[in-house]
């Protein structure tokens, strides 16, 4: 730290990072002194160029070292004495090298209040990500620093988060879809400069929207920052409604609370308070309002709590669409969902702070995202840290995660451990600066209680050179699953039907096995073929009688387990079979406008969603999904030996004690976790295509 310390001061000397950031290369016939960046003179007079380098990874190392005023070569021998062998291994040498620098240099360069009105700054974070991609010197092409190139999400989303600013290593990779929207995967300067500007504007905003004085009237906690005020401008109100009727007034944002502020004759009224930090079992959802409580506008925002008599609904009126009600229903559900992980972790002092200080971050970055562009990504609750988390397969790995890492920033614990924290955490190769860190930087001060004390912040370890961090694991775990589930997602998007005459038909064609079945059993019971059921009733008694009953389910799940492997070997890499069901004759206008009434509309909505699960056990019958196949054919073996095993009054007990203990306070996180894993587990299952034919002239005719 004391390192760095000097290297701030050299730097607050200088007045800025400009003379470190600058890339331009000077002429030949310039004094013999000068030469081009990350380039290091020898003591024989020579140019330093580390020889398993590119170009780009060379200018861009030289500038790193140039920032913790180091020399190329002091910089390598840093990294050879710290790093383990794994990490010089000469197949990875190269990129993490380059990251060893990036992360190093980064940690003291964002530390600069206005490092992102730098354009120099801006270049040289770009350039990082370029040389990122081809860091080895046999790497193709070798890129140049004025050549104008575009960088992958790889690179995107390895060292944007270095920058707490900038990414967050949860949403990097959403950022970077967003930002490459139209431009095929790649992210070329202009657009990423432009987000950096719209992000510097943001930040201004938001500083402005702080010491403004037409806010002296709020009475705000001690700490609580404000994060975003709408209906300020007459144009755009943000309408409360009250019962029937509708007052325009301010609403306002913090990192605690969500304030609203009718608006008076004079001056506005006296703030009503919505807490959104304590446990009030709070609900925060799109709302639909019109006129005399019609509900015809899709444009505002329901705040539903155990403190408020009734649901507060928040107005917020445009012309065309409702992106300003998704902006701020995004952000409402990110101060809420912080505060959920906070108390569900016990977080406190640092450990609060820097949850805090990531929700605001990412709302700022949502904010640049809309003010840059003009536009309101189409999901904005992806690019909001905990909100995304709360939705991801997997989410709450993350936040598990997360938590770990937390109260590592706290400065106070390292000096209880003596000093060793930090000389573990520059060890490990951990140069990424904390949150609070970076909102203290921008000039945001936040209450972090009583555990900070160095004011510089102490890098924390959410980036590793070389290797990956549980964090990092986690996420692009819970990527992959969150890929596969929307393949299941579009599968069942594509085989809803609509009307509840098709539905039905879809319905009686998956359970035509099941109504044979049945109907065989009438026909038996029926005893129109004498010798059949007594053949039947004949085998079924025995049965009873030997006790054989226990072991008819072990069979048929035996069965259906076998059937299931069965198909999952046959059927492999060939397409499933449709479902083709003979659609019903059409309505005319008067009989679908029948079809429309509310409990049709209802029943209708129940056989979809049943066809949906007889699907999905379709596709699992006929391994369309076969890693899921496997899985529940392997849990239905399982099932089946446990069942056999098993006393029928020791399992009768078994099931009840199961469910009756599900909710004591030993078992709530497990059977949460596990109530969870099955829910995502069942939506990552594909369903079964369906194909609706056309009923034959000649069965119209009859």
């Amino acid at each position: 730290m004391a390192k760095g310390k000097g290297v701030l001061a050299s730097i607050g000397r200088q007045g800025s990072f400009k003379p470190l950031f600058s890339s331009s290369r000077k002429s030949q016939d310039d004094d013999d002194d000068d030469e081009s960046p990350g380039m290091e003179r020898s003591p024989s007079g020579h140019k330093k160029w580390i020889s398993e380098l590119s170009s780009l990874a060379n200018v861009v190392v030289g500038r790193c070292a140039r920032i913790l005023l180091l020399s190329t070569e002091d910089l390598q021998q840093h990294f050879e004495t710290e790093a383990s062998e794994s990490i010089k291994h000469p197949s990875r040498y190269a990129r993490n090298f380059l990251e060893y620098c990036c992360f190093k240099a980064l940690a003291v360069a964002t530390q600069l209040t206005d490092h992102l009105s730098d354009k120099n700054f801006r270049r040289l974070t770009f350039d990082m990500m370029l040389a990122w991609e081809a860091p080895a010197a046999a790497s193709k092409p070798l890129l140049k620093v004025d050549t104008e190139n575009s960088v992958g999400s790889e690179a995107f989303a390895r060292l944007a988060p270095a920058i707490p600013t900038i990414a967050d290593m949860i949403t990097a990779s959403n950022l970077f879809d967003v930002l490459t929207a139209s431009n095929r995967g790649r992210l070329p300067f202009l657009i990423y400069d432009k987000y950096l500007g719209g992000l510097e504007k943001a930040i201004k905003t938001m500083k402005n929207q702080s010491v403004s004085s037409h806010l002296s009237s709020l009475r705000l906690d001690k700490g609580e920052m404000i994060i975003d005020i709408d209906g300020t401008v007459t144009t755009q109100p943000v309408l409360q409604h009250l019962g029937i009727s509708a007052w325009p007034g301010r609403l306002t944002l913090t990192d605690h609370a969500l304030y609203f502020e009718a608006l008076g004759i004079v001056s506005y009224d006296k703030a009503k308070k919505y807490d959104l930090s304590a446990d009030l079992k709070q609900v925060v959802k799109p709302e639909l309002t019109g006129p005399w409580g019609a509900r015809l506008f899709d444009k505002a925002v329901m705040y539903k709590s155990i403190s408020t008599p009734e649901p507060v609904v928040m107005e917020f009126p445009e012309l065309t669409g409702h992106s300003r009600r998704d902006y701020w229903l995004a952000i409402i559900e990110e101060i809420l969902c912080v505060h959920q992980f906070i108390r569900k972790f016990h977080l406190e002092g640092v450990g609060q702070a820097e949850a805090l200080s990531k929700a605001v971050l990412c709302i700022l970055r949502l904010r640049a995202i809309r003010e840059a562009f003009h536009i309101l990504p189409p999901h904005p609750e992806r690019l909001l840290t905990f909100n995304l988390a709360e939705k991801l397969p997997g989410g709450d790995l993350i936040l598990e995660a997360l938590a770990e890492l937390l109260p590592s920033v706290d400065a106070e614990s390292t000096k209880i451990d003596g000093g060793h924290a930090s000389e573990k955490i520059e060890k490990s190769g951990l140069y990424s600066t904390s949150a609070v860190a970076t909102m203290s930087n921008l000039g945001f001060m936040f209450t972090k209680g009583s555990g900070t004390t160095d004011e510089t912040g102490l890098p924390v370890g959410e980036v590793l050179v070389g290797e990956w961090t549980p964090l990092e694991r986690a996420v692009m775990q819970s990527r992959n699953n969150f890929k596969k589930l929307e393949m299941a997602q579009a599968t069942i998007d594509g085989v809803k039907v609509e009307g509840i005459d098709t539905n039905v038909a879809v319905m009686k064609e998956l359970l035509l096995p099941v109504i044979q079945f049945v109907k065989w059993l009438q026909f038996l019971a029926s005893w129109e073929d004498p010798l059949k059921s007594a053949t039947f009733c004949t085998i079924f008694s025995y049965t009873i009688y030997r006790n054989w009953l226990g072991y008819a389910l072990p069979c048929f799940i035996l069965f259906i387990a076998v059937f299931m492997l069965c198909s999952r070997h046959f059927n492999q890499a060939k397409p499933i079979n449709e479902v083709r069901v003979t659609a019903p004759p059409g309505q005319n206008t008067v009989e679908q406008l029948l079809t429309l009434q509310h409990a049709v509309s209802q029943v209708e909505e129940l056989v979809q969603a049943g066809n949906i699960v007889l699907l999905k056990f379709r596709a699992l019958l006929l391994a369309a999904f076969p890693q899921a196949t496997e899985r529940a054919a392997f849990v239905l073996i399982l099932l089946a030996i446990i069942v056999a095993c098993l006393p029928l009054k020791i399992g009768v007990l078994l099931v009840f004690l199961e469910t009756f203990t599900r909710q004591m306070p030993l078992r709530r996180p497990s059977t949460e976790r596990m109530t969870r894993r099955l829910r995502e587990w069942w939506f990552s299952i594909p369903a079964a295509p369906v194909v609706l034919e056309k009923p034959k002239e000649e069965k119209k005719k009859k």
